[in-house]
């Protein structure tokens, strides 16, 4: 069917409201005034649900996104329900009773009466020990699970949150589930898709997949980023969708930001590995066909998501606490900035390390120097080692706090002992955090037993077990090969392609996506693993993979072992990998001579880049 000939099937419209906990509470108020039929909000990371089980272990009534009370129920409360919208969000952490609590004291306050819903059976943290002597392994690493742990979760799929509006829920509240089930379940619900229809459980995990993270698909880290306006009021995603699995991305009208095709396509890449089986709990996902269609101003229709059976495990992560971490900036100013701070923070970590030594401590964990202004991202491409401004971020690990205190004391010497232009200690002596580590494994789904409570109700939600298991990898790498056989010249990928990076634990995906089909083979013969594993080598200590995406023109690449432990864990500056698809931009890769003349492809691009230099 035509998208126009669809355009008068009935659709179901969802709202991405928060991508994070501290999102604006714009978002909400955008999508509830707009006329959502639902409002879903994204809480939760790996990382945050420790920060969630401190604060609750120190207070009981804490350890859920307060956010999602007080700055989003709270002044929208009355107008959810005189509109008629559902709210379906992660807020309850690890402590789904607080939040629910705390949420119906506000609609009590609000004197609005909307059923609340829980959603039960991620949190597995009493098993701990259980799976601990059944061998649990890390997935990754294959370490044996530590013996102290801050949380353990399970990710949860979508049919208990559709379970739960099938009861009659006006707001379903979850800890942990995969990011996607929070609109994949309303969709199941409105359409009465079922546990085996796998192509329309994909395509629904797609729409959720794309509004998951709020303004990042409306433009928000958009590689071409000029063609973005009105940052101050972005706009928040709306996902149209029909019984058929399409569906459209817009936004509300008014508000700041694009919706294009290449924003739909930079995030439904995002943190994603192989494009052929994208694991969620619900499906194995094949986006590797997806197809995106500008049909009007920011409004992209995307289509042609493929499914197969779900795994029989879930993922589960856990955290742990390994050890302390301080970090602390600096400026430094004048020429050779760069080698000044070089020298000082060496210094400051000789220092620190004697006096450590004095003391019968052991030495670092692990140490850091990064300088930023002098492109220390860029590794070997650096090209600011002229750098007459930089900041010197020095980053310490070690087992024991007491090693980080003298690390602490000994940083504002460099004050008065070392180089002139040194200045802008900002905030203090730096205080020792704990380092917080991740821990994925896969367990059997028979171990996380489901429930939906709901007005003194307790309903039962069966797990999905098939037959068989869909996660085979792709298959469809196309071999690199060289495309041309003329006289070429070396421009940047980014002059060829756009992209977006990610993270998951310790590692990065990077995605490039070809701007023109002309430019396809360029990119994959210049772009191999081998040349990006040698461009990015400063950061990765694992092996890189390179994943086609043809229904975009685009690749995947997974950096393994490329974030420095990932999250809190990592010392560095970026630890998230947000920065790595605009350093990759920049890798050089050959091109027919003639696409830089005038009148060739690249013609424009070559005049903005030597008028910019």
């Amino acid at each position: 069917m035509s998208v126009q000939a669809q355009s008068d099937a009935r659709r179901v419209r969802i709202g991405g409201g928060a991508g994070f906990w501290g999102d604006t509470p714009e978002g909400p108020a955008q999508l509830v005034r707009s006329g959502v039929d639902y409002l879903v909000l994204d809480y939760l990371a790996e990382i945050t649900m420790s920060i969630l089980a401190r604060m609750k272990a120190k207070n009981p009534a804490l350890g859920y996104a307060t956010d999602f009370v007080s700055h989003v129920m709270k002044p929208l409360a009355g107008e959810i329900a005189q509109r008629g919208v559902k709210v379906v969000a992660n807020a309850g952490g690890v402590n789904l009773d607080a939040c629910r609590d705390a949420l119906e004291a506000v609609l009590r306050e609000q004197g609005v009466d909307l059923k609340i819903a829980i959603v039960r059976g991620d949190d597995l943290s009493a098993k701990a020990a259980h799976l601990r002597e059944a061998g649990v392994r890390e997935m990754f690493r294959g370490e044996p699970l530590p013996e102290q742990i801050a949380s353990m979760n399970a990710y949860l799929g979508a049919f208990p949150i559709a379970a739960a509006l099938d009861a009659g829920a006006h707001i379903v509240l979850t800890g942990r589930c995969v990011d996607s089930a929070l609109a994949l379940g309303p969709l199941i619900h409105e359409f009465g898709w079922r546990a085996t229809d796998y192509d329309l459980l994909s395509a629904g995990t797609l729409t959720g997949h794309l509004i998951e993270c709020g303004a990042q698909v409306t433009g928000g880290l958009l590689t071409d980023w000029r063609l973005v306006k009105g940052w101050d009021r972005m706009g928040f995603p709306i996902a149209e969708c029909r019984a058929d699995g399409s569906f459209e991305i817009t936004k509300p009208e008014g508000t700041g930001g694009l919706v294009s095709i290449a924003g739909v396509g930079e995030q439904m890449t995002y943190e994603t590995g192989d494009p052929g089986a994208y694991v969620v709990p619900d499906v194995v996902c094949d986006w590797r066909d997806v197809r995106l269609q500008q049909v009007g101003p920011d409004r992209v229709y995307v289509s042609g998501a493929h499914g197969r059976p779900p795994t029989p495990t879930l993922k589960v992560s856990a955290t742990y606490s390994d050890g302390y971490r301080a970090s602390v900036t600096m400026m430094i100013a004048g020429r050779e900035a760069a080698a000044k701070a070089q020298a000082v923070g060496e210094a400051i970590l000789a220092r620190s390390s004697r006096m450590m030594a004095e003391a019968k401590l052991a030495p670092y964990a692990e140490t850091s120097l990064e300088i930023i202004g002098a492109e220390s991202s860029y590794g070997a491409q650096s090209r600011a080692q002229g750098a007459r401004e930089v900041v010197l971020k020095i980053g310490v690990r070690h087992p024991q706090r007491a090693a980080l205190d003298i690390f602490a004391r000994e940083i504002y010497p460099a004050a008065t002992a070392m180089s002139q232009g040194l200045t802008g200690f900002a905030g203090g002596r730096p205080e020792p955090q704990p380092v917080v580590r991740l821990f994925s494994c896969l367990i059997d789904r028979t171990e996380v037993p489901v429930s939906v409570e709901i007005g003194g109700r307790v309903i039962d939600v069966p797990h999905h077990i098939p037959n068989s298991d869909g996660t085979a990898p792709s298959a469809r790498e196309v071999a690199p090969s060289n495309p041309f056989t003329g006289e070429t010249v070396r421009v940047p990928l980014i002059a060829l392609a756009y992209g977006r990076s990610g993270d998951k634990g310790d590692i990065a995906n990077i995605s490039v996506i070809a701007r023109r089909m002309e430019f396809v083979d360029f990119i994959r013969a210049g772009a191999t693993a081998d040349a990006v594993r040698a461009y990015m080598g400063h950061f990765v200590q694992g092996e890189v993979e390179r994943f086609e995406w043809p229904g975009i023109s685009g690749f995947n690449f997974l950096l393994h072992r490329a974030l420095g432990g990932g999250g809190v864990a990592s010392l560095r500056h970026d630890p998230q990998g947000k920065s790595y698809a605009q350093i990759l931009l920049d890798l050089k890769v050959a091109v027919p001579s003639d696409w830089i003349a005038a009148g060739g492809l690249l013609a424009d691009w070559q005049s903005e880049a030597e008028r910019a230099a």
